[in-house]
């Protein structure tokens, strides 16, 4: 039995979320259909974490266990003619039997997309929220160190989050704002927020962005964000910021 490890980029606009649902029609679903095409195995895939619907992946990481005798460096391309063109493998290759995807995973970064202009992005609206009004990009960017070190997250995550333990560690978390040329306001153009950590919880990304682009928007003070984080109260915090704005961009093993 053999353990492939492959890496797949997704535009998860279409699809409900990563994981297999009782609707159907997710990213496991279509990367299992390839398999079974490929090579007659009903398999389970495992991700490095589940994306929610409309959350998009530039580097997702999976793995499965197969019979199969295909050599590694054909099964991208093998996959890439059975998969929808919005699901992409870049790379598999094949990794000890003691590999798993999630449990082995040690850092992950989400990044999430918002142009700040009068108008949207014809040919990135799929991939980032539009925010027309002003936003106080340096209040934001006072107010996201807050999150960095090891806290408890139950403010920035859902309800439904069913698990016991809301404790997570940031290591990295920052707002790169990329102006648009031209004569534009200077505050135009789009703000990257990207969070590293060892692990997230259900909606934690977008609540944390829901509730900086309030901060922006002049809502709350930057110094709350620390207040929010502390009372462990999703009440809080602000809303949760719409999904196709989020990509899964790297895990680190």
């Amino acid at each position: 039995m053999r353990n492939i490890r492959f890496v797949v980029s997704y535009d998860g606009t279409h699809y409900s979320g990563f994981q297999t649902q009782p609707s159907g029609n997710t990213v496991q679903d279509q990367l299992e259909k390839a398999i079974l095409k490929l090579t007659g195995e009903t398999v389970k895939v495992t991700s490095s974490g589940r994306t929610d619907a409309g959350v998009h992946a530039r580097a997702q990481v999976c793995n499965f266990h197969t019979d199969s005798r295909i050599p590694v460096e054909r099964w991208s391309m093998a996959l890439n003619s059975r998969l929808p063109s919005d699901i992409v493998v870049r790379s598999a290759d094949e990794v000890p039997e003691t590999f798993h995807a999630r449990k082995s995973a040690k850092r992950k970064t989400y990044s999430y997309f918002i142009r700040c202009s009068k108008f949207h992005d014809v040919f990135e609206r799929a991939y980032q929220y539009h925010h027309p009004g002003h936003l106080d990009i340096a209040a934001m960017k006072d107010a996201i160190t807050a999150i960095v070190g090891e806290h408890d997250f139950t403010s920035f995550c859902s309800v439904h989050t069913e698990l016991e333990s809301k404790v997570r560690t940031i290591y990295e978390a920052a707002i790169e704002h990329i102006p648009d040329a031209g004569d534009l306001p200077e505050t135009s153009g789009v703000l990257k927020i990207t969070v590293t950590g060892n692990g997230f919880l259900y909606n934690m990304v977008r609540i944390i962005v829901g509730t900086l682009i309030e901060i922006g928007e002049g809502k709350r003070p930057a110094a709350e964000m620390r207040a929010i984080l502390e009372a462990r109260d999703r009440s809080r915090a602000g809303p949760t910021a719409m999904a196709h704005g989020l990509m899964l961009w790297s895990v680190e093993y």
